[in-house]
């Protein structure tokens, strides 16, 4: 495909955009149980309308809980079934592994293998996320960044394109940018 057949993305980490995350201490943690896994208020109409501008919609999630046997591949694949029958998202990129791993994020290769599966045009996507490894992947692939400050005790490593204070408002303004 040519560079102008390629589309648009925009990836969304899991926890803390999409779903509820445990916080503890001031630091997120994700469910482990599909009973704990709620999708936050707004997040589907947001999806959708990401959808219909034509965008993509690739969920990236580190979840080394799972590869580190905190929590189950059963346990995950039931809040992915669930996370897919609520919210029309294109495709689900997990990593189960820890930081030696180029697909965990802080690293871009989850976004990266997207891109390609997908044929994204990783320049004109966008990285929405809430902890700075989001925003870290998200600059590391020449993503735009959003970052949702839910307040968590961490600092940035690097300055997102914007913040935002959920999923929602983020789409609003995603949307409210593109070229009329």
């Amino acid at each position: 495909m040519t560079e102008a057949n390629m589309r648009r993305a925009v990836f969304l980490d899991r926890d803390g955009v999409i779903n509820r995350s445990d916080v503890r201490e001031g630091k997120p943690f994700a469910p482990l149980r599909v009973e704990e896994f709620d999708i936050l208020p707004g997040v589907a109409d947001a999806v959708g309308d990401l959808k219909a501008a034509g965008f993509l919609v690739i969920v990236t999630t580190n979840q080394k809980d799972v590869g580190e046997g905190l929590a189950s591949v059963e346990v995950l694949e039931a809040m992915h079934d669930k996370l897919r029958a609520e919210v029309a998202v294109d495709d689900i990129c997990v990593c189960l592994c820890g930081d030696h791993c180029r697909r965990y994020k802080p690293n871009p290769g989850m976004l990266l293998d997207a891109a390609r599966q997908w044929n994204v045009d990783l320049a004109a996507s966008i990285m929405v996320g809430d902890r700075w490894r989001d925003v870290d992947a998200g600059k590391a692939a020449h993503c735009l960044t959003y970052f949702i400050d839910c307040g968590y005790a961490e600092s940035l490593n690097h300055a997102p394109d914007h913040t935002v204070s959920d999923l929602p408002e983020a789409v609003r303004h995603i949307l409210k940018a593109l070229p009329v």
